[in-house]
């Protein structure tokens, strides 16, 4: 199949991901966020998960990683659970469920009787033992440089007293705080109704692949994620079904290479 825009680094296919992905070779990452419960239509898109889900399974590379980000609607007063039946699928067509992560974004002020809902699951899967992982590090916000006592306990119940210190960073949790927005800094990518933070395709695609991996989105939307393997240098494939959003991405791609000022501009 011919991509729709082609880079040193990756492709673009406009198309369904289901008729696409089977002609694509193995991934060693896919990053993608697909819709949740109708609640927008993305130009028609016609979102047929479990088999999405078996395909992925089939183009992920032994040790390889899907990050699925996804939340649930409210309809008559009651949270769908879509996000834990997606989960639970992935776990039982052989995906691992390797962790299950936050993302909190600011929350939409409604009117309902709840509080206002300011996250999304981030579900890690990995198709068997996880090949990859760059643990991000952050500055230690309380660091003691003094001697801290600790206690180790022995498989037969006695107790190993020592002293430890502590270091200047520490590996990030699993509860990522992301700036959702991006229409005040990106005018291109807010022509596609549902904006995917750079920051957070940018650490998930640096904590599971290295440099020249794979990576998939199977539904790029705005192209968020080919965008940031193209800064992280990244392989990348990516397909989005609407025309309108491939020409968003294409642009925002382009972009990206006319800043670094690298073949494909």
């Amino acid at each position: 199949m011919k991509p729709y825009y082609e880079t040193g680094l990756g492709r673009l296919y406009h198309g369904s991901c289901l008729d696409i992905m089977p002609e694509l070779e193995q991934v060693d990452l896919t990053v993608t966020s697909p819709p949740y419960d109708n609640l927008r239509t993305y130009n028609g898109y016609d979102f047929n998960f479990e088999g999405i889900a078996k395909e992925l399974y089939r183009i992920t590379k032994d040790g390889g990683v899907v990050v699925w980000i996804v939340a649930d609607a409210t309809i008559n007063g009651s949270e769908t659970g879509t996000s834990f039946k997606q989960a639970l699928y992935f776990k039982e067509i052989g995906f691992n469920l390797h962790d299950t992560m936050i993302y909190k974004r600011r929350a939409a002020p409604l009117t309902h009787k709840r509080y206002e809902q300011g996250f999304e699951y981030m579900f890690i899967f990995c198709k068997g033992n996880i090949s990859t992982f760059n643990g991000i590090q952050t500055p230690r916000k309380w660091t003691d440089n003094r001697k801290i006592k600790h206690i180790r306990r022995e498989k037969d119940g006695s107790a190993d007293l020592g002293y430890s210190g502590q270091s200047e960073y520490v590996l990030r949790d699993n509860v990522w705080k992301i700036f959702a927005g991006g229409g005040s800094s990106d005018k291109i990518a807010s022509k596609h109704p549902a904006i995917f933070p750079e920051a957070l395709a940018q650490d998930h695609i640096l904590s599971w692949s290295n440099p020249n991996d794979i990576v998939l989105d199977p539904m790029v939307g705005s192209g968020t994620v080919a965008k940031m393997c193209e800064r992280l240098n990244r392989r990348w494939l990516a397909c989005e079904t609407s025309e309108e959003y491939c020409k968003i991405a294409k642009q925002r791609i382009k972009q990206e290479l006319s800043q670094k000022k690298l073949p494909g501009f």
